[in-house]
């Protein structure tokens, strides 16, 4: 027998759990300072009452006979994927229901999407990057190449034609920077992906938080995508589900690569290895869609808005270099003083026990920048920010 040693190429640990390691060191010898966490991108508000209810309810159907389900289908149950086509069809997006598959979350489906291709493909991904995309392939052995995110080019890199890769990731809004592709930007990657038959793997996890009707929130929205693009989006931060999980990946009819159907390959792929999401988690996630469950999302998601406002409000102030926070619920800053990513880190958690995401983590291009979320609570985002308001004068 014989292992993968493909998993030697990878960190032995991954970025958040370095960073769990480092704050519970300080905690054991400082336990009277409060620490505040703006680091790992998980949300604080509870699950809308909408959902909750929604909850209870297909609980209860699970207890009687007469309405108790067993194994469902794979791909979803349609009352979810319909009401997933509705809300693309508000964006002018025109799905058909079996283009739409149930997950468990977008991280999943990442890493799971990759059973369709050959492991000779080259990779291409953004540095710096959301670690996911770039260790699932390491784990499969692909080759990986790197385009350049920077601030010249506001961390939206654009197609390079010496460039040719078969596999192409884009996260609109971008984990970790912020940054949002216009229609123009994703109309480029498009032919370019068109032109070189290759294939783009979109992370659009973070559409919920575009305010702007002129930026696109899927790349379906771009003319020519349906040829060339797989869409992966998560109910994680539109409606709190990061403990429920549930999302949805969009794999088009249109996707035809050497006579072969990536729809088809990947319906058999998950009847195969997915027994799909539990019904009471759909029944969930159907409700984020009432009137009720959408009113009462955009709540969550101002709330979380207003965190991120108030963040850049106080960068702003001290002349920080940054950006997102406007579309995006994170906030990517340039660390004062020429400091190192790592070095900053230390720096706040040391002087004002903040705790935030070094950039180095992402990539090489990350390094001497940080992440800070807006998924804390208002109170502790509050708190840090004049905690930063003082320390930063």
């Amino acid at each position: 027998m014989k292992v993968n040693k493909n998993y030697q190429n990878i960190a032995q640990s991954y970025l958040f759990s370095t960073i769990a390691k480092k704050v519970n060191e300080f905690s054991e010898y400082n336990s009277d300072k409060k620490i505040i966490k703006l680091g790992i991108g998980d949300v604080t508000l509870p699950l809308c009452k909408a959902v909750v209810d929604a909850l209870k309810s297909a609980s209860e159907e699970m207890g009687n006979k007469e309405t108790f389900r067993g194994y469902g289908p794979e791909q979803g149950y349609d009352f979810l994927k319909d009401k997933i086509k509705d809300y693309y069809a508000g964006h002018s997006v025109k799905l058909e229901s079996d283009e739409i598959f149930i997950s468990d979350g977008a991280k999943s489906d990442l890493g799971n999407i990759l059973d369709l291709f050959d492991k000779d493909n080259t990779v291409l991904v953004p540095d710096p990057v959301y670690p996911v995309y770039v260790d699932t392939n390491t784990m499969a052995g692909r080759k990986i190449i790197y385009m350049d995110a920077n601030a010249d080019n506001d961390f939206l890199p654009l197609p390079n034609e010496n460039i040719k890769a078969d596999i192409i990731y884009l996260c609109s809004p971008n984990n970790p920077t912020g940054a949002v592709y216009n229609k123009e930007q994703l109309k480029k990657w498009v032919d370019f992906a068109n032109k070189n038959g290759a294939i783009i793997l979109f992370d659009s996890a973070y559409e919920c938080f575009i305010t702007d009707k002129n930026l696109p929130r899927s790349i379906f929205e771009i003319e020519g995508s349906k040829t060339c693009a797989i869409e992966f989006c998560s109910f994680s931060k539109m409606a709190g589900f990061t403990g429920t999980r549930c999302g949805w990946t969009v794999v088009s009819k249109d996707l035809i690569f050497e006579d072969m159907s990536l729809n088809k390959m990947w319906l058999r792929r998950q009847t195969t290895k997915f027994n799909g999401v539990p019904y009471i988690v759909q029944k969930g996630a159907e409700a984020v869609f009432s009137p009720e469950g959408q009113k009462q999302i955009a709540q969550n998601l101002d709330y979380y808005k207003e965190n991120a406002k108030l963040i850049s409000d106080v960068l702003t102030k001290h002349n920080i270099w940054h950006i997102g926070g406007k579309h995006s619920p994170y906030i990517w800053l340039r660390c004062p003083d020429n400091m190192k990513s790592w070095e900053f880190f230390d720096y706040l958690l040391e002087n004002i026990q903040i705790v935030g995401t070094p950039g180095s983590g992402f990539g090489k291009n990350g390094e001497g920048y940080f992440r800070l979320t807006s998924f804390g609570s208002f109170e502790n985002t509050r708190e840090a920010v004049e905690r930063l308001d003082k320390f930063l004068k």
